[in-house]
């Protein structure tokens, strides 16, 4: 029983402790009504055939928030319960009556806004009931009622006083009350109250600034911010940015920049800009940037530099290569040239700028990209190595009389680095589109991986089977199917 009423104070202290920090919304109430009874012996719930059984009360209440409070609700009265059936007589009655004192803790939920005239809630919570040892009761009980629930109408009379009806059902977790067991039904109470509710406290202060809520101009004053007798904070310079919130408290400035001035309308304040009466960038500090070169005009030892053009710390234009040509102009900006080229060299004096020239250290033609024209005896040959490149029956593997003639052709290949090479294969029609076509990819390939092996470059071959696409003679002839199995070799700079 002490855990039970140390349980009750504890919560109620909670409350306490609570309102001395926050806003002190506090409300008490009086209370009256009558109390029915449900349970083994029968019920009386909105039923007029029973005895009224009054009971009377006070409740202590906190705010919470718009919408809802925490109540404490101490009642007191008699319940009975008397039966009209024949069934009962002296030597049996079926009727009892008790005195009750109850303790409940509730939340209430409310449907409209603190201001609204009518404000209907529900009521959820917890309780405990204690059965004095009188009338028909022999031995006192206390017992939880566990839920308590409700519902109710809250009507607002004025800022302090309201009128409150409530129906409040209590359903108990024994069956003491009415001293009968037998049909595993446990008590209930039912509640019906009318009451007058007092909301108590000081004037709210919800800022914490020593003006009340209701004298207060300027709500949510951070709370250690000195303030006038309005409520709103201090204002030295009347600029209208208060000084808490002002970088220049005693200067009048802008309220878009803290308080401080921006004699030249920039957006850069006249305490941190370079120029503060020269309209300027805030990358520049505030200085005006004539040549759109990113130097401010007061730091640029190039003036007038073109638009787009990149510049050292003096705004003057880049030349890696020092050749007097500006990167920007300069297509070979990080190598010595010649103007006529456009800033890039000429190393074999081919006429044929380097950036341009396949081989940028041997004279070549134009139309060769600057490279030296193979030699047509090379060109012969590589026609007649591609007559003697074979393969195994059916498959992609060089056979070993291919070896010779494709070193020829790596050497020659060595010697003329500007030439690349494709490699095209072909089939007879035997076997199907698919198979030959996959044949003819996979020798080509035995080709390309051949010449890679002897020290050719993999970027300068290109193998391509055609299968059977490209018959150069009747595949109806032993003849024509031998001419088409064939390795073509075709040079390309």
């Amino acid at each position: 029983m002490k855990k039970i009423i140390l349980l009750f104070t504890a919560l109620l202290f909670v409350s306490a402790v609570r309102s001395q920090t926050e806003e002190r919304k506090w409300n008490v109430g009086l209370h009256g009504g009558l109390v029915q009874y449900n349970g083994d012996r029968g019920t009386s719930f909105y039923k007029t055939d029973q005895a009224a059984y009054a009971f009377a009360g006070i409740s202590v209440s906190r705010y919470l928030g718009k919408h809802a409070d925490l109540s404490l609700f101490f009642s007191r009265g008699e319940l009975g319960f008397i039966d009209h059936s024949k069934l009962s007589t002296a030597l049996l009655p079926n009727s009892f009556l008790v005195r009750h004192n109850t303790t409940n803790l509730v939340a209430r939920f409310y449907l409209t806004k603190p201001e609204a005239f009518i404000r209907p809630y529900i009521l959820v919570g917890a309780g405990l009931i204690w059965y004095e040892s009188i009338y028909t009761l022999n031995n006192e009980h206390f017992i939880f009622s566990l839920p308590t629930a409700g519902a109710g109408l809250n009507f607002r009379l004025g800022p302090i006083v309201s009128l409150r009806l409530q129906e409040i059902l209590l359903f108990t977790v024994a069956d003491h009350v009415d001293d009968v067991t037998a049909n595993n039904n446990n008590d209930m109470e039912l509640f019906h109250s009318a009451g007058l509710t007092f909301n108590l406290g000081k004037q709210p202060d919800t800022d914490k600034d020593g003006v009340s809520d209701k004298k207060d101009k300027c709500e949510n004053t951070p709370i250690g911010i000195s303030v006038d007798a309005t409520g709103c904070p201090l204002d030295k310079d009347k600029d209208g940015v208060a000084d808490y919130l002002d970088a220049c408290p005693d200067v009048a400035g802008l309220a878009g920049l803290k308080g401080c001035p921006d004699s030249d309308m920039d957006g850069i304040t006249d305490k941190d800009d370079r120029c503060p009466t020269t309209f300027g960038p805030p990358s520049l500090n505030g200085c005006p940037d004539a040549d759109k070169d990113g130097i401010a005009d007061i730091d640029d030892k190039c003036p007038g530099t073109l638009t787009g053009y990149k510049v050292d710390g003096t705004g003057c234009t880049l030349d890696n290569d020092k050749d007097g040509i500006v990167n920007e102009e300069d297509k070979c900006p990080e190598i010595a040239g010649e103007l006529v080229f456009k800033g890039c060299p000429d190393s074999d004096a081919d006429g044929i700028p380097d950036n341009e020239d396949r081989c940028p250290l041997a004279k070549g033609p134009m139309n060769n990209k600057g490279c030296p024209e193979i030699a047509k005896v090379d060109v012969q040959k590589i026609t007649v190595i591609a007559s003697k490149i074979y393969f195994e029956t059916n498959k992609a593997d060089l056979k070993l009389i291919s070896h010779s003639a494709l070193d020829d052709l790596a050497d020659i290949l060595k010697r003329n680095e500007s030439v690349n090479l494709t490699i095209e294969g072909h089939t007879d029609s035997d076997a199907d589109d698919a198979y030959n076509m996959t044949l003819s990819q996979k020798r080509t390939e035995s080709v390309k991986d051949y010449l890679i092996s002897k020290g050719v470059s993999a970027s300068r071959l290109t193998p391509i089977g055609y299968g059977e696409t490209k018959p150069i003679a009747t595949n109806k002839t032993a003849a024509g199917k031998a001419k088409n199995r064939r390795v073509e070799l075709k040079t390309s700079y």
